[in-house]
């Protein structure tokens, strides 16, 4: 081989991926390549509502609803909401604040707005044509018990919130943050229910919903939140609280419309490193064919602003709630959400009030180590665990502090597979969020809402080895290019040699370089891959 060919093949060993740097990203694309489209927004302040159709969507600002849709060109109509003789609250066309917005099981969107130190809530439901929203009135006999409960209750924007329906009723669990007594989760509906008043420093992050169709008795809401720790070092103590859904109070005597049910147990994020991560930053929920499958995505931060993602199972958190003695010893309560929380003895009662903190920690699923990132710092997860052509592979979508996004590939390691260069200008996102039909991304600032094409491939290359070496889950080499639709992949370890193998003529194949004798040749090496090395 001439000394020409020995540098050429040289420049493309060094050019191959390196295990060691699969936590930075792989490709970096400017908001001219990534497959982008934005609608400029003002004031909006909770997470947009996406049903079932692709590329729309429903958000709220202030006194107004925004509808927006991405099909063609971005457009946006904005809504105002008419209220009319529906609430109780005297509420005018403007002056008011929204902050909730929930579509029901009827394809209906739960609205709630703020008034002064009253919040109303409506029933509506968005009809082609029309540039308003008028209130449904009277209100559905199912949302009208949530109507009335919470009149007297101050909602904060951006709080975790669920609305959960049964057959002919409903009730919605909001939380509420702060220093202040009355933080906590609550339950409107037709039993009204309140935390206890621990006087404790809570920041709530999400609530997850936990139904068994076997046994209705049995569902619960998971709440994740962080705590002001007084005591010890870090600053927070992540933990995770439950509560029964068929939970409606003690008994007159006694916590009477406060939580029988609660029990709450400290989450775990760390490492045999001694790394552990003490901040809850956001929450990815994936539901399971069965309740116990139901997966939850945690973001952690430390103190050193090094970013980790915990996953855990519905199944090992009510384990610890189910089996974990109370951190007061002296405590023995039932586990079980009982049929009538009313008619617990006042023993029973007087016993849950003295304490409710398991001793026991929770843990990552089968005790894995976190997925950490040391030089990133996110702020919102969103996760992706449909099957596809290429296999079962969850695939995380992080948000930056510096107003990108990073694709991840989550396996044994972790691989970053690309980053989306300032989507969000730097703007605080109130939300991410995956839309999986359609694989678009939704990013969610107050100021703009952005759509990402998750499965947009065309800018990994027209060869097939970069086309693998991508490792990309929503991409494949088709034969002549890297396509969605594609079936050549090898997403667990980018192995390019699956690719069908040129048929070359020797010196026909690449252009002919001379080089005169003692002289310098600099070779061109295009390093499009991050992962790739430069040599001196």
């Amino acid at each position: 081989m001439s000394v020409l060919g020995t540098a050429v093949a040289f420049a493309i060993i060094i050019n191959l991926t390196d295990a060691n740097n699969t936590l930075s990203p792989r490709w970096k694309f400017t908001d001219e390549e990534a497959a982008v489209k934005r609608i400029s927004l003002s004031h909006v302040q909770i997470r947009g509502v996406f049903g079932d159709q692709p590329d729309s969507g429903l958000l709220a600002a202030q006194d107004k609803m925004i509808s927006v849709n991405f099909q063609g060109l971005p457009q946006k109509v904005d809504s105002l909401l008419s209220w009319g003789k529906c609430s109780d609250v005297k509420i005018q066309t403007s002056g008011f604040n929204i902050t909730l917005a929930h579509q029901t099981e009827e394809k209906h969107i739960f609205v709630c707005a703020t008034v002064a130190s009253e919040t109303a809530c409506c029933i509506t439901q968005p009809s082609e044509g029309s540039s308003n929203l008028t209130c449904m009135c009277p209100p559905s006999h199912k949302m009208s018990s949530i109507i009335a409960s919470i009149r007297r209750f101050v909602l904060q924007p951006g709080e975790p919130s669920l609305v959960v329906e049964k057959n002919v009723t409903a009730d919605l669990y909001v939380t509420y943050s702060g220093a202040y007594e009355k933080v906590g989760i609550y339950k409107f509906g037709k039993n009204r229910v309140s935390p206890p008043n621990k006087y404790k420093e809570q920041y709530y992050v999400e609530l997850v919903v936990s139904r068994r169709e076997n046994q209705p008795s049995q569902d619960k809401i998971f709440a994740f939140y962080n705590e002001k720790n007084r005591h010890q070092s870090d600053i927070w103590i992540p933990f995770v609280s439950q509560v029964c859904l068929a939970d409606t109070g003690g008994s007159k005597q006694i916590l009477q419309f406060t939580w029988t049910s609660q029990m709450n147990a400290q989450l775990f994020c760390g490492d045999s490193a001694s790394r552990h991560f003490s901040q809850l930053v956001d929450v990815a929920t994936v539901y399971g064919q069965r309740w116990q499958d139901t997966t939850v995505y945690a973001l952690f931060r430390n103190e050193w602003n090094m970013s980790a993602v915990c996953i855990y199972t519905i199944e090992d958190i009510e384990r610890v709630f189910r089996t974990s003695p109370f951190k007061d010893s002296k405590i023995s309560r039932s586990r079980e959400c009982a049929s009538d929380s009313k008619q617990l003895s006042y023993e029973d009662l007087r016993s849950i009030e003295k304490g409710s903190e398991m001793l026991q920690l929770v843990h990552p699923v089968k005790n894995s180590i976190p997925l950490i990132f040391k030089h990133h710092i996110y702020t919102h997860i969103s996760v992706d665990s449909s099957q596809n052509s290429n296999g079962h592979f969850p695939v995380l979508f992080l948000s930056l502090n510096s107003g990108g996004v990073h694709k991840v590939l989550h396996n044994s390691q972790g691989f970053v597979i690309a980053e989306y260069n300032q989507i969000t200008q730097r703007a605080y996102v109130i939300s991410i969020l995956l839309h999986p039909s359609s694989r678009k991304l939704y990013v969610n600032t107050r100021n703009e809402l952005v759509q990402l094409d998750i499965a947009s491939c065309s800018h990994y290359g027209d060869k097939c080895e970069d086309c693998i070496l991508a490792r990309d889950p929503y991409c494949g080499w088709n034969g002549t290019h890297c396509t969605p639709e594609g079936p050549l992949q090898d997403v667990s370890g980018g192995n390019h040699s699956v690719c069908p193998q040129k048929v070359t003529g020797g010196d026909e194949d690449g252009d002919v370089v001379e080089v005169c004798p003692n002289c310098k040749h600099f070779l061109r090496c295009p390093m499009r891959s991050h992962h790739a090395h430069q040599f001196p």
